[in-house]
């Protein structure tokens, strides 16, 4: 099994394959909206506008499973990331990344990297960056900031 085996829906309720993203650099992250984490949705974008046109792709997948920081509805978080930090990469619907009710996404990223608390996320904007081949490469705990994964990024690019 890959990344490549997974789907899950955007925010307009469309089915995607994370097989489309085949030959890209992928970041996986998952967001909150009320979360001292939050501004770095602004460092995500700016990786984002920066990179992709050689090939990145950052997807985004909200989360209320830690201190109830995106309790919304799909439609306000999609709102509330485009109105305040102009979002323009793709945000899946929200999910669960832990418990038996995880996304089977993140029971694999969590299965291929393995974090400080073993198999479990963290806190919200745990980020795992996927190759080209989607293979998980690495992953960053929710302090590490956008901009310090750039080089890492790069390598890969």
């Amino acid at each position: 099994m890959n990344f490549y085996d997974f789907s899950a829906v955007k925010m307009n309720g469309e089915t995607v394959s994370m097989s489309d993203y085949k030959g890209k650099v992928v970041i996986v992250v998952n967001t909150a909206s009320k979360c001292g984490f939050t501004p770095q949705f602004e460092g995500l974008e700016k990786l984002y506008e920066t990179y992709k046109d050689q090939g990145l792709e950052i997807l985004g997948f909200p989360c209320n499973q830690f201190a109830n920081q995106d309790a919304g509805e799909n439609t306000e978080i999609n709102e509330f990331c485009q109105l305040n930090y102009g979002v323009t990469f793709t945000m899946f619907q929200k999910i669960k990344v832990n418990g038996k009710e995880a996304h089977p996404l993140y029971q694999f990223l969590k299965k291929e990297a393995k974090g400080a608390l073993s198999g479990t996320i963290k806190w919200n904007f745990t980020k795992f960056l996927i190759d080209r081949d989607g293979q998980v490469i690495e992953r960053f705990a929710p302090k590490t900031e956008p901009e310090e994964m750039e080089e890492e990024i790069k390598k890969l690019l």
